[in-house]
């Protein structure tokens, strides 16, 4: 069996820089990576993570935790966290934690117990179990959250500005003439919800609008958005609603068809993700993207880097988000 002494052998370098070039690439000159990399394919050698998970106390695993599986916005993060950790030697491990603590707890024991070297969480709380870790570490506890962005989490984080964002998803409805604007929140224990709703009204009392804003919260889920944008339609007089995610969104568009009305004559819609059954909805969906894949790569490299000691203190990575727009908002017409 090919072992990796036989790998340096064939690539005139140290079993040390074997090694690195499985592990962390980047860190190897493109020449000897390259000689290594040629001497794996001719000799066909496969490394064995379980000898070096002995030999190093690592399980080569990262736990990444969603709070909600059926959304299809998270399934991009995990296809870019997945590969970066499968470049740098590392399987993922996928919990679904359905916004219940008592799961985030579940399988955030595991980084405890090391059954993981690290966690990616991608809802906005810090299970309670890793307080005493990420306290005693002071940023360096191998712990990234992605998306929810809040000092208070005391761990680094990837996220796109959702205050900036929601703001600039204001000022485009408002550009549009309209002025009754109905929001749709998610949860408002997340971080980012609540930056949202603070740019929206941040937009409409910079134009004078603030007073017709219209406030009405869902779960981020297909069935709140319809149930919430129902509501502001039979109690206000909205021309526009502007949904926290794409999902919800999609609910408040045949909320509005149920009343008999028409998007975007009637009433435009907003979502926000750019999911990518957005652009195939009737009307395709105008709404904000935020660089789903890109959140989950950076997220694990940074992981890695505190996994490899190469942080030390916690790190906020804020990623461009871009307003897309389609068919499903368009100027006010006169009533």
């Amino acid at each position: 069996m090919t072992t990796i002494i036989d790998v340096a052998r064939h690539a005139q370098v140290s079993t040390a820089t074997v090694s690195r070039t499985l592990s962390r690439p980047d860190g190897v000159r493109k020449e000897l990576r390259e000689r290594v990399l040629a001497a794996i394919d001719a000799l066909g050698y496969v490394p064995n993570r379980a000898a070096r998970s002995l030999r190093t106390q690592s399980a080569s695993k990262i736990l990444v935790t969603v709070p909600d599986i059926s959304n299809p916005f998270f399934a991009n993060i995990i296809r870019g966290a997945e590969e970066v950790a499968r470049e740098a030697g590392y399987g993922l491990v996928l919990g679904d934690t359905r916004y219940e603590a008592a799961l985030e707890n579940q399988y955030a024991l595991m980084l405890r117990r090391k059954e993981v070297d690290g966690l990616l969480f991608l809802g906005p709380h810090l299970p309670e179990v890793l307080e005493p870790m990420v306290n005693a570490a002071h940023g360096s506890a191998p712990v990234v959250n992605g998306c929810e962005y809040s000092p208070e989490l005391r761990v680094s984080s990837v996220h796109i500005d959702n205050a900036v964002a929601g703001a600039d998803a204001a000022d485009y409805l408002l550009s549009l003439g309209h002025r009754h604007i109905g929001i749709v929140t998610g949860p408002l224990a997340s971080p980012l919800s609540r930056d949202r709703l603070q740019g929206v009204r941040r937009s409409a009392e910079r134009q004078g609008a603030g007073d017709s804003i219209r406030v009405a919260h869902g779960d981020f889920s297909i069935q709140s958005g319809f149930d919430a944008a129902a509501g502001l339609i039979a109690q206000s007089d909205v021309t526009a609603i502007f949904c926290f995610s794409d999902e919800m969104a999609m609910g408040a568009i045949e909320a509005v068809r149920r009343a008999g009305l028409t998007c975007p004559d009637d009433i435009s819609i907003m979502g926000f993700d750019d999911i990518r059954f957005a652009r195939y909805l009737n009307p395709a969906l105008t709404t904000v993207a935020q660089p789903s894949i890109a959140i989950g790569k950076e997220a694990i490299a940074m992981l890695l880097q505190i996994i490899d000691g190469e942080q030390i203190a916690p790190k906020d990575n804020t990623l461009p988000h871009e307003l897309i727009v389609r068919k499903s908002t368009a100027r006010m017409m006169p009533r």
